[in-house]
């Protein structure tokens, strides 16, 4: 097992090493999807592995507006909330090299996938709903579940929003059942095509 994941991060790291060749760290790197689809643990394995920064879009508007995200729900509303989230997405036109985790309803605005191609690679991360409600079963940090954590209720709004989220999407990965090296492997192929294939058309 140990040899595996040695051969895993040894060709990541490979990637690594030509990455600054085809100019990855020339734009930004924006992840979405559902709650619980590994947004986070993914972009803290792409910092570690490719030296570039992270922003959690719910941490950085939580400490911007000095409330949790359940609290800035229940007294600034929902739409307070993102309106903050396409603010902060505009202020990423002058910053680059980022991996940006973003909030399960951020695709759902057409003008904040508008901001993002403007700086950037769009990769949706998706899984089954029961691995999403396995994973966030025990959070209560999630105010559009916290009364409906169900694998059904799961499904539905993840139908609901899965249009917006694959119109969006430059690359989509299924994380179900996949490590996280895995998972950022498929990241970095993805990308270093994408931009290959935008080379040759230049």
């Amino acid at each position: 097992m140990h040899n595996a994941n040695s051969s895993s991060d040894d060709q990541l790291h490979g990637h690594c090493r030509h990455i600054r060749d085809y100019g990855i760290f020339d734009e930004n790197i924006f992840l979405i999807g559902f709650m619980g689809t590994g947004k986070t643990t993914v972009s803290e394995y792409l910092k570690t592995l490719l030296g570039m920064d992270v922003v959690e879009m719910d941490e950085a508007i939580a400490r911007q507006e000095g409330l949790g995200i359940p609290d800035i729900f229940a007294i600034r509303g929902e739409d307070y909330f993102r309106n903050a989230e396409t603010c902060l997405l505009k202020q990423m036109q002058n910053r680059k090299g980022f991996v940006v985790s973003c909030g399960g309803g951020v695709p759902m605005r057409d003008e904040n996938v508008r901001e993002m191609k403007k700086s950037g690679r769009i990769i949706l991360l998706t899984a089954a709903p029961e691995t999403i409600f396995e994973r966030v079963r025990d959070s209560h940090d999630r105010p559009l579940l916290e009364n409906n954590k169900t694998p059904e209720y799961i499904e539905t709004l993840m139908e609901k929003r899965r249009p917006k989220y694959e119109a969006a999407a430059d690359l989509i990965i299924h994380t179900d059942h996949k490590s996280i090296p895995d998972i950022c492997d498929e990241i970095i192929d993805g990308i270093l095509s994408m931009n290959s294939g935008s080379d040759l058309h230049r």
